[in-house]
């Protein structure tokens, strides 16, 4: 892949695809192809093929998913099952057809088994039960990794797919009934505080852990895959550190400035007790994260205030379709 190679970033304006792009550019690449939802629809099979065959991508950062945390992928369990099934099955065949030189898919690391060992290692996937509030999501994740490994077995493409822990940072979804945890709490603290509220409501016991991921860390994996790995097997994209929710809520406050009490919510569902990846495989090849956690909220919650908390809508009906402008993340 050189500054030169034509470059489809699916997903560009949401999490993940968007801080792919800055990446990108950031680098000197600037033959790059996007599209909008409305310029493209990707559960479409006809569009996406003719897109396809028109603009003739050499490399395609597959990011575009429907995303969502606890609340939106247990209720619209139809909608996550076959909107992600849909997106990836047309993009990767498509560029199968089209002569794509390669592909990487992302995945999430939701998609270990629920009681998985920890830190989670490559070679533990599909060895036990998901987690049940998250598995329409997971299984169509499963489903396009199997889908790169085949083609690559059959039809000689280079397709690989990566597993991102939770991920977090400019251009996330900071809705309360669609987000995910880190967001929602950015959220739940700001307004808190600017509202002279005495507490906020966090879902579960707070016990359970999780590692979080600068997105900008991320999409530097992504092109640091891109140009050195070249392998069937899934790999880990993490930071290697986690903490309990309890934890990571009482630094969102701190960073946030509220002073409140945090209320936990045990009638709420925790979601998978524990969710560290093992990442020796990608540090081994030379890549580490670089964003410490607390600077990343930093930059997020500074982000969020410059951006979006003023227009941040306080309730939502459904989650959104986010088939053509979102990254992928995982529900916690």
């Amino acid at each position: 892949m050189n500054t030169k190679s034509k470059i489809y970033v699916a997903g560009h304006r949401g999490l993940v695809g968007s801080a792919i792009t800055r990446a990108l550019l950031r680098e000197g690449y600037r033959n790059l192809v996007t599209r909008t939802h409305k310029e493209l629809d990707l559960t479409r099979q006809s569009k996406v093929e003719k897109f396809f065959s028109t603009e003739k991508p050499d490399y395609v950062f597959l990011a575009a998913a429907r995303v969502g945390g606890i609340f939106a992928n247990n209720t619209y369990r139809g909608d996550f099952i076959r909107e992600n099934l849909e997106v990836q099955t047309n993009v990767i065949d498509s560029a199968y057809r089209a002569g794509v030189k390669k592909l990487l898919f992302l995945g999430s690391t939701c998609i270990y088994p629920r009681e998985c060992p920890q830190p989670m290692k490559e070679e533990y996937l599909l060895t036990g039960p998901l987690e049940p509030t998250n598995e329409p999501y997971a299984v169509a994740k499963i489903a396009g990794i199997i889908m790169c490994q085949s083609y690559n077995r059959q039809y000689g493409t280079n397709f690989i797919s990566a597993l991102p822990t939770n991920l977090y940072g400019p251009e996330d979804n900071f809705d309360l009934k669609t987000s995910h945890f880190l967001p929602a709490i950015i959220a739940k603290a700001h307004e808190a505080k600017t509202r002279n509220k005495k507490e906020i409501i966090v879902w579960g016991t707070g016990r359970p852990r999780r590692e979080f991921l600068h997105v900008d860390d991320l999409a530097e994996a992504g092109l640091f895959l891109m140009k050195n790995y070249n392998q069937d097997e899934i790999i880990n994209i993490g930071a290697g550190k986690e903490a309990t929710i309890k934890e990571l809520a009482e630094l969102v406050c701190e960073v946030v400035g509220f002073r409140g009490r945090i209320v936990y919510d045990r009638t709420k569902p925790d979601g998978m007790p524990r969710k560290l990846v093992d990442v020796s495989r990608i540090n081994k090849l030379g890549w580490k994260a670089k964003i410490a956690l607390k600077e990343g909220i930093v930059l997020t919650y500074q982000w969020y205030v410059k951006t979006t908390a003023d227009r941040r809508p306080q309730t939502a009906v459904k989650a959104k379709k986010t088939t053509a402008n979102r990254g992928p993340q995982t529900a916690v």
